[in-house]
């Protein structure tokens, strides 16, 4: 499950200033999923990809700030607790890439990675294609390793 994942280890070829992403699994092959923890690799990931991804994570991230409440916590730590909740209360924004680092799929699914009803979970790939005739066997190893179901008819947004 995703509490199991190893420690992160940072993505081949990252350009100056950005982080280094958050391993999450194995897919086959030479492929590997990622988790997005910033602004900046969002941005990254939109450029990579040519969609919106960005806009996306910074909406969740604005969401999941303006609903922690520093109720009860001293002062001084209200900032540490503020990311705390953010990175547990946002969305998961992963990256699927290669061994050279190319981006492959772009994926959001529930908060902590954790399977809810309630989410609708989002599978895309460059320019909005379809992932799944391509990809379908890491996105399957990534349902594997979550828990999270990811069928097509639900997580793909632009059916045609």
């Amino acid at each position: 499950m995703a509490e199991d994942a190893p420690p992160p280890r940072p993505q081949q070829g990252s350009s100056e200033g950005e982080t280094a992403m958050d391993y999450v699994c194995d897919g086959p092959g030479s492929w590997t999923w990622f988790r997005l923890t910033s602004e900046a690799e969002a941005m990254t990931e939109s450029a990579l990809m040519g969609h919106a991804v960005e806009k996306h994570y910074r909406r969740a991230q604005e969401v999941a700030a303006d609903a922690f409440d520093p109720s009860g916590i001293p002062f001084i730590e209200q900032e540490i607790a503020r990311q705390v909740h953010v990175a547990r209360a946002m969305p998961w924004f992963l990256t699927l890439r290669d061994a050279e680092g190319a981006g492959l799929v772009t994926a959001m699914l529930p908060p902590r990675g954790k399977p809810d009803e309630d989410f609708r979970c989002i599978m895309v790939g460059r320019e909005n294609n379809d992932p799944y005739p391509h990809y379908g066997a890491a996105i399957d190893a990534l349902a594997r390793h979550t828990g999270v179901a990811l069928p097509r008819e639900t997580c793909f947004p632009y059916r045609r």
